[in-house]
C-alpha cells in the first residue's frame, strides 16, 4: 500500500517519457496564435463516495489556439505541451508567453497532423517530483519497519499494561498527523490573509444529483444532492473561477444553519472579496481565516486524551 502511490507516479512518468520520445521525431512547421485567453473546463476526478466513482470539477485553463498548415491544409489546435494539463496551473504565465499574433513553432504528428504541440519537452519538475516521492516512500517504509517497533517498545515500558501499547502508539500517531494537518492549514490561512484582494461575483451552480456509494462495502447508498458555490474574478486582466465550497446532502432543502456552517449561505450574484494567491492566481479563497485548523487541533487533542486514559487505566 505504501509503494502503490510511488508505482503510479513511475508509470505516469514512464508514459510521458515515451510520449516525449515519440514527439522528438515529429516534423515542425510555423504557426500563429489566434486565441490567447483563460477558459473554464470541466475536469473529471475520482470520488469513491459516488456510485460511478467520479465527479466533475470546474478548473481554470489557458486556452491557446494556434493555426498551422500541413500539406496545404490549414489546421488549428490548442494543445500547448506534452505534459498533462489538469488545470489551475500556470494559466497567466502561459497566456503571457503566447499572446495573440505570436509566431510559434508547431510540432505535429506526421500520421495525424491534427495532433500537435508547441512544447515537446519533458514536463518541468518531474525529476524533482520523482526524487521527493522516492525519499518520502523510503522514509515511510523504513520508519514503519524499524521506527514503529522501537517506539512501541519504549511506550510499553512506561505503561500500566504493556499489552495496550499498540493502541496508545496508534492514537498518539494519529493525533500527531492530525496536528500537522492543522498546522499546515493555519499557516496557509495566515499567508492567505496577506494576499491581494479583488472583487468577485458569486455564481451558484445547479444542484447535482447522484447515487452515493459506501467506500467500504461498495454498496449503493441514498440519492444525494451536491450544491456548489463558485465565484468569478479577474486578476491582472485574466478571468478565473474559484470555489467557495460544496455541500452534499440527502435533504433537497438543507436548513439555513447547515448552509452557514459550510460557508454556503450565498446568493447568486452576491459581490464578494476574493483573496488571490499572486504566485498562482487560480488559487483563491473568500475566507482566509484558517478556522478549520482549530477543529483539527481539537481532534488531535482528543486522540491524545484517549491515549492517556488508556495508558493510565489499562
Amino acid at each position: 500500500m505504501l509503494l502503490a502511490p510511488f508505482a503510479l507516479i513511475l508509470v505516469a512518468a514512464g508514459y510521458k517519457y515515451l510520449q516525449v520520445r515519440a514527439a522528438s521525431d515529429w516534423p515542425s512547421t510555423f504557426g500563429k496564435v489566434i486565441v490567447s485567453t483563460s477558459d473554464v473546463r470541466d475536469v473529471k476526478v475520482l470520488d469513491d463516495t459516488r456510485e460511478d466513482r467520479k465527479r466533475t470539477e470546474k478548473r481554470n485553463f489557458a486556452n491557446i489556439v494556434y493555426e498551422y498548415t500541413v500539406s496545404g491544409q490549414k489546421l488549428t489546435n490548442n494543445r500547448v505541451s506534452i505534459g498533462e494539463d489538469r488545470g489551475n496551473f500556470e494559466v497567466a504565465e502561459t497566456i503571457a508567453r503566447y499572446p495573440v499574433g505570436t509566431a510559434v513553432m508547431v510540432y505535429y504528428n506526421p500520421r495525424h497532423p491534427r495532433d500537435a504541440v508547441l512544447d515537446r519537452e519533458m514536463p518541468k519538475g518531474i525529476g524533482g517530483c520523482l526524487g521527493i516521492a522516492a525519499v518520502i516512500v523510503l522514509a515511510i517504509v523504513v520508519g514503519g519497519i524499524f521506527g514503529a517497533a522501537r517506539i512501541n517498545e519504549f511506550i510499553a515500558a512506561h505503561l500500566v499494561d504493556p499489552k495496550v501499547s499498540p493502541i496508545v502508539t496508534a492514537l498518539c500517531g494519529f493525533g500527531f498527523l492530525v496536528a500537522l494537518f492543522g498546522l499546515a492549514l493555519h499557516r496557509q490561512g495566515s499567508l492567505a490573509k496577506k494576499w491581494p484582494v479583488v472583487p468577485g461575483i458569486v455564481k451558484l451552480g445547479a444542484p447535482e444529483t447522484y447515487v452515493s456509494r459506501d467506500s467500504d462495502t461498495g454498496r449503493s447508498g441514498p440519492v444525494m444532492q451536491t450544491r456548489n458555490v463558485q465565484y468569478n474574478y479577474h486578476f491582472n486582466h485574466v478571468a478565473y473561477i474559484g470555489s467557495a465550497g460544496s455541500l452534499s446532502t440527502s435533504n433537497p432543502n438543507p436548513p439555513p444553519w447547515q448552509l452557514r456552517l459550510f460557508g454556503m449561505d450565498y446568493k447568486n450574484g452576491d459581490a464578494v472579496k476574493v483573496f488571490v494567491n499572486p504566485d498562482n492566481p487560480s488559487d483563491s479563497t473568500l475566507s482566509p481565516g484558517g478556522r478549520a485548523a482549530y477543529f483539527l487541533w481539537a481532534v488531535a487533542a482528543g486522540f491524545v486524551v484517549v491515549a492517556y486514559f488508556i495508558a493510565t487505566h489499562g
